[in-house]
């Protein structure tokens, strides 16, 4: 990049003898009066010594790097959703419920003969009103425009039980074509969309501390990368290490996007999932 020098923006005057005696006259006065003052009430403080920078140490320096990763945890996974058609490439259009439903008949081993055998069974309260609705494992889904590429994506919730998890998915639009750019799990205290970010909440077993977990959009994966997962305190908030099944908060986002009005609108707040 090319900078610009300052002798562009400045002129330079050269003054005359007699004027640059008279301004070191009025700069030694100017100092006196400075020195003069040091000694009254108010004056400037030292703030003690300024710790030694230290810089950081690398270990192991002999050690092989590591070539390829121990552990695929799939961050970089997409997945067209088979099943479902996006109207006009309008994913507003698309039914949450039929995409979770899509979900589970896709992996029959961890619904309806597995893990979470309760989540399938529930299905069939969404779309129903008063108490039985309330039982519909499906959350709210949240639009914003998480690729940035001006259309709206789709954040979706969903409740694995019998157990205390959340699912959290995120999906946008390829060629009219719905495709899932995001999917975790975990015991869920709050989730938040931040920029191109899905922020995720979860309880540590550590009294007073939380994991806090940050899903970002990455253009050239084209896909929702964790970018940081940390673990940070609650500001005095503790969880046992095994509580029992709390009751249902509302999850969040920010600014306030459209909810479907498909789905319920609980998350809940539990015991951690890892």
């Amino acid at each position: 990049m090319h900078r610009r020098s300052p002798s562009r923006h400045f002129r330079h005057f050269r003054l005359s003898r007699p004027a640059r005696r008279g301004l070191a006259a009025v700069t030694v006065a100017l100092l006196a009066s400075v020195a003069v003052g040091c000694g009254d009430a108010g004056e400037l403080q030292g703030a003690g010594a300024t710790p030694t920078a230290i810089s950081p140490d690398k270990l192991w320096p002999d050690l092989t790097p590591a070539s390829s990763p121990a552990f695929d945890i799939g961050e970089v996974d997409t997945e067209v959703v088979k099943g479902i058609t996006v109207p006009g490439g309008d994913i507003r259009k698309v039914d949450p419920v039929a995409v979770v439903r899509e979900e589970i008949t896709t992996h029959p081993g961890d619904y309806a003969r597995g893990t979470y055998a309760e989540t399938a069974r529930r299905m069939a309260d969404c779309g129903r009103s008063g108490a039985a609705g309330s039982r519909c494992p499906v959350l709210k889904a949240y639009y914003r425009d998480l690729t940035g590429d001006g259309h709206d994506d789709l954040t979706l919730g969903f409740r694995q039980l019998p157990g205390n998890l959340t699912a959290v998915r995120v999906y946008t639009v390829r060629k009219d074509r719905l495709v899932q750019v995001m999917a975790y799990e975990d015991a869920v205290s709050g989730v938040e969309l931040a920029g191109r970010s899905v922020i995720i909440r979860a309880p540590s077993e550590v009294a007073g501390y939380e994991y806090r977990l940050q899903w970002t959009w990455d253009q050239q994966q084209r896909a929702m990368l964790l970018t940081h997962d940390e673990m940070l305190r609650t500001g005095g908030r503790k969880y046992s290490p095994h509580p029992s099944a709390s009751p249902t908060s509302t999850a969040s986002a920010s600014p306030s996007p459209a909810p479907s009005p498909a789905a319920s609108s609980s998350v809940s707040s539990s015991a951690s999932g890892r």
